[in-house]
């Protein structure tokens, strides 16, 4: 295994990469404390993946223990989603973006975020914000204050990154920490579905990713054309799912997006699509 590695892009952001980890940071504020910021940065970068192998047992296991500061906080993340299936490695994006933005973040920091493949950590001071691009065609981006409690986004969905129970082209989640609507998103997407369908292709997921959390379960490979009583369905089962989360006080918002078709809980997301659903 390589070494941790940290560059600036042409544009001047920063781009730390370590294994399977992909991370882009931006920073504004004074022009030594941005620096500084990247610095702190790139060497909390530096120990990430190491951190994560030494716990990689315990993160893989449904309520699992792990004794690192970063595994700890994916714990956290996932624990109120239990009993439903979940363990700490559906937080690890999320987690790492956020372990790296507490030490970019610092004073004369005016905003910042740290984007792992997608899912987002945010530092906004008084007075900021934030936009991002929603990757789903037609949405529109999503502008985030600092008077908003939100300081994660986060993407899931079965043709995302990671294996999903669910059939959700994308589920994008705003939340209070960047790990929890990495939590989030993931069970909301897996909420989306229509179990047994025709059209519905699925494997065990340990036959597709031998050393996978999800083991035996079966994880979604392919989605053939739905009509649109199904789309119906399956949203409206994730939709409830995303209701329940922000009634709760887990979520802030969340879009759900499945062939044409939106679903939207809260009012921070309002994708401009014609099928779009409050």
């Amino acid at each position: 295994m390589t070494g941790a590695y940290a560059s600036h892009l042409p544009d001047g952001r920063l781009h730390l990469q370590h294994g399977p980890i992909d991370l882009v940071c931006e920073a504004w504020g004074q022009a030594d404390a941005v620096q500084q910021g990247y610095r702190r940065a790139a060497r909390r970068f530096a120990g990430v993946l190491a951190e994560l192998v030494a716990d990689l047992a315990e993160l893989r296991r449904e309520g699992g223990r792990p004794a690192g500061v970063l595994g700890a906080r994916m714990a956290r993340a996932v624990a109120p989603f239990r009993p439903a299936f979940i363990t700490p490695m559906a937080a690890v994006a999320g987690s790492v973006a956020e372990a790296v933005l507490a030490e970019l973040a610092g004073p004369g920091i005016a905003k910042a975020y740290v984007n792992n493949g997608g899912d987002i950590a945010l530092h906004l001071a008084t007075g900021e914000s934030l936009t991002s691009a929603i990757a789903v065609p037609g949405a529109r981006p999503v502008t985030i204050p600092a008077a908003s409690r939100v300081r994660g986004i986060a993407t899931s969905g079965w043709r995302g990154r990671s294996w999903s129970f669910g059939i959700a082209d994308a589920v994008t989640v705003l939340a209070r920490t960047a790990a929890m609507a990495d939590a989030a998103a993931t069970m909301i997407a897996n909420a989306v579905d229509l179990p047994g369908h025709p059209a519905i292709a699925r494997r065990p997921a340990n036959s597709l990713q031998a050393d996978t959390d999800l083991g035996h379960r079966l994880a979604t490979t392919d989605v053939g054309p739905l009509t649109p009583d199904d789309i119906f369905t399956a949203l409206d089962a994730g939709l409830a799912a995303a209701d329940a989360f922000r009634a709760r006080g887990l979520i802030d918002a969340a879009a759900l997006f499945l062939q044409a078709e939106t679903r939207v809980s809260g009012t921070l997301l309002l994708p401009e699509r014609e099928n779009a659903h409050v």
